[in-house]
């Protein structure tokens, strides 16, 4: 018996000895275990067509918690535009946006001084579900005005206004939110497959 009590004690030591020591004065991850999340792409595309039969633009793909941090993933079509809408400069107090344009062409206008803020409502699904509180408004003054095509990144600070003011014919491009606030609610793969699976309304 007294063997195999030395066989157990040489195993365990062993397995301590394999394990890495942890210094706890070492940066610690941020978000601890947490799985990565796949996006396949058959899905995203199932977003655009939703957007474009039911004409809401916006469509929020996934909202992931990393940690420190909620992360958005949209997909977001407009379609033909001439001239800016009346009061269609966005601006998002606490999220920043990333857009990767897939699809079309189109002018965005950016910059912080915002002409004619209006508070977004609180209730505006908008605002509770993807981008979080903040302002639409009439011009932006002194913006840096810049023509999208395929391929085109843009980054969007929050606080800083966005403005499309020409599209010939359509853009679509993937939306990446950063919500280090969480302001917004988390959606999952199966919440996302559940909406997908809906019926489009208008």
């Amino acid at each position: 018996m007294k063997y195999l009590y030395a066989i157990i004690a040489l195993l365990i030591s062993t397995s301590l000895a394999a394990q890495p020591k942890v210094n706890p004065t070492d940066p610690q991850p941020t978000c601890y275990m947490c799985p990565g999340t796949f996006i396949p792409v058959d899905e995203l595309n199932a977003y655009t067509k939703k957007a474009i039969q039911e004409g809401h633009i916006d469509q929020q793909v996934r909202d992931i918690d990393i940690g420190k941090a909620h992360v958005g993933i949209g997909m977001v079509y407009r379609g033909k535009l001439e001239a800016p809408n009346p009061d269609s400069v966005a601006e998002h107090d606490q999220i920043s946006e990333v857009y990767h344009i897939i699809s079309g062409s189109g002018t965005l206008v950016l910059g912080p001084d915002i002409t004619n803020r209006q508070r977004r409502p609180a209730t505006q699904k908008t605002v509770v579900e993807f981008n979080g509180p903040g302002n639409n408004g009439s011009e932006i003054l002194n913006g840096i005005s810049r023509k999208l095509q395929p391929g085109d990144v843009v980054v969007i600070p929050a606080g800083t206004g966005h403005w499309f003011t020409e599209i010939p014919d359509h853009i679509n491009y993937l939306m990446i939110r950063f919500d280090p606030d969480k302001v917004t609610p988390l959606k999952s793969e199966a919440q996302s497959l559940n909406y997908l699976s809906k019926p489009a309304s208008r």
